[in-house]
């Protein structure tokens, strides 16, 4: 009577979790999702990667070139203004740290930005040019051409 009841027993145990295994694999779940949540997910992705490098004032973490280290303004000056004729498309900042006057140009968002133009200043300007991290000022090339088309 015992061995009828545990064969009887394991028979049903067996046959329902037969059975679950059928209702389980029919019960599939589909999700749609939206071609749009790709293109979102990229843009929200390209703004945090770009706000990573802002500062708290709202300007970005980047690159300069020092090219002098100075104790005379008027050197310093002279520096600026050759910058300036030579290369008119880079801005040329003179920077007072007491009790040094420092020339840097560009604003560079990247170092190798930065190194390329380093190799262009090196030809005209012999002297050490470093690679110096600054707070730079950038806008973004999609601004500009909004800018530019109102």
């Amino acid at each position: 009577m015992k061995q009828i009841v545990v064969i009887l027993s394991l028979i049903l145990l067996y046959k329902t979790s037969f059975a679950a295994d059928t209702i389980f694999a029919a019960d599939t779940i589909i999700v749609h999702k939206d071609s749009r949540l790709d293109i979102l997910t990229e843009k929200q992705s390209a703004v945090n990667k770009l706000t990573s490098k802002m500062t708290s004032s709202g300007l970005y973490k980047g690159y300069r070139l020092q090219l002098l280290n100075t104790r005379s303004r008027d050197e310093a000056f002279k520096l600026k203004y050759e910058l300036l004729k030579m290369f008119p498309d880079q801005q040329t900042y003179v920077l007072f740290q007491s009790p040094y006057f420092k020339v840097r140009i560009g604003n560079f968002f990247h170092r190798s930005d930065a190194a390329s133009f380093q190799s262009r200043l090196s030809q005209k300007f012999p002297q050490n040019t470093y690679i110096v991290e600054d707070v730079i000022e950038y806008t973004s090339k999609e601004e500009e051409e909004d800018t530019t088309s109102n």
